[in-house]
């Protein structure tokens, strides 16, 4: 880590550089991004970055979108700090991350038919435990250089709420994303992104400019086959649960099955090692064509 003066040096020469690669250089890193049981194995690839304006409209719109209890960045900061609304700077950004899978570990989930093979599971509960501490190290790196910054999603003031529709919470790490040009959505609800959708994501809002990421997706669904006119089904059939429909995906279904189908038994647990690394199970993101890219390339493709 460079010294306080040349962290602040680099930030006001060239920040997007300076932060794009400082996340790079964590993940890659990290201890925390390993495995430690089991030989060192790197848990995420080097991840994807983008930027967005923390007064960028759709912020505004996931109220109606999501719901109304989804935080726009500047109340996010503000709630963080304290503060009201006009107490921010005024000018804000968002900070946004892709981790991707790596690929061993998408392989395995691949022969799964039913649960998560075990390396997905570990991925998903140790995977997320290194993503808040890489929420941890950007916010930290920002505030010793005297700027205003917090992850939302690692805030005591992040809640998950339900409705007749399934859980959904105050900040969705997936919509921020897409507010940062790093991916859109699919039928399986992920977010398919340059490394495919078999990813975490974080973020961070910061009183730190930063030039935004223009959004250059046609909609929200521009990198999901099934919604360009392609036959593509590959996650429907993945779905044990059948959640997962040409309308959409249906989250009541997949809890239902997680919680009382998959995972019944503490034995079924005992397989995993840890009853706590048992989280999703991901078959929708792995043997699919959006696995670990867009697949809209290959479209565009063959249709020139």
């Amino acid at each position: 880590m460079s010294s306080l003066s040349g962290v602040q040096e680099k930030l006001e020469t060239d920040p997007a550089r300076f932060v794009e690669q400082e996340i790079k250089r964590f993940v890659l890193t990290s201890h925390d991004n390993r495995l430690s049981f089991l030989d060192d194995y790197l848990i995420w690839d080097e991840p994807l970055v983008g930027f967005a304006d923390g007064d960028d409209h759709i912020f505004t719109e996931y109220k109606t979108i999501i719901a109304s209890e989804h935080l726009t960045p500047r109340e996010a900061l503000a709630t963080a700090y304290g503060r009201s609304l006009k107490g921010m700077p005024a000018r804000l950004s968002v900070i946004s991350w892709i981790l991707p899978a790596a690929e061993k570990t998408r392989e395995s989930n691949r022969a799964e038919s039913r649960v998560p093979s075990r390396l997905w599971s570990h991925t998903r509960w140790y995977g997320e435990k290194f993503n808040f501490e890489l929420h941890s190290h950007v916010v930290a790196l920002l505030t010793r250089a005297g700027y205003l910054a917090t992850a939302p999603s690692s805030e005591p003031y992040f809640k998950v709420y339900t409705n007749e529709r399934g859980p959904y919470s105050n900040w969705s790490e997936r919509h921020v994303a897409y507010a940062a040009n790093l991916g859109t959505f699919s039928l399986s609800d992920g977010l398919i992104t340059e490394r495919g959708i078999a990813v975490r994501c974080g973020s961070v809002v910061t009183s730190l400019e930063l030039p935004a990421s223009s959004r250059t997706a046609a909609t929200p669904y521009s990198n999901c086959l099934f919604y360009v006119g392609v036959n593509c089904r590959a996650c429907i059939k993945r779905c044990p649960a059948e959640a997962i429909d040409e309308r959409g995906h249906d989250k009541n279904k997949c809890l239902h099955y997680l919680r009382d189908i998959a995972y019944p038994r503490k034995s079924s647990r005992d397989e995993y090692h840890d009853e706590k690394s048992i989280a999703g199970c991901g078959l929708c993101q792995t043997k699919v064509p959006c696995e670990f890219q867009s697949p809209i390339h290959k479209v565009k493709t063959k249709t020139k």
